[in-house]
């Protein structure tokens, strides 16, 4: 791998570092595409807050945009970013498990 890969990675994945940005995801992972309103509203974030975030996920290439009429339409530009999003909740399941049976081993 080259230096390039490493910092495109990097980037990728910087992306995904915070909990608002993983909750927009989510949000958008069944619907074609929404609005930056219903996205904050159901969220309950202030817009400007979501906005910046909606920002940061669709400069790294996560999110695409559209605009109709006055609205501008989020979507997930690729699906892959839920398989990622799914392997980071498998971790923490099984970091969870461990953590619990290191407890169930100390109380023994």
């Amino acid at each position: 791998m080259n230096a390039m890969y490493y910092e495109l990675s990097s980037s990728l994945l910087k992306a995904l570092a915070h909990p608002t940005r993983i909750q927009i995801l989510e949000r958008l992972k069944d619907e074609e595409a929404l609005c930056v309103c219903h996205i904050y509203e159901d969220l309950e974030l202030e817009q400007s807050n979501v906005s910046q975030h909606l920002k940061i996920l669709k400069d790294q290439g996560i999110l695409s945009s559209r605009k109709e009429g006055l609205q501008v339409l989020y979507s997930v530009r690729y699906r892959e970013i839920y398989t990622v999003l799914e392997v980071v909740q498998d971790i923490l399941a099984k970091k969870l498990k461990e953590a619990h049976e290191q407890l169930e081993m100390k109380k023994k």
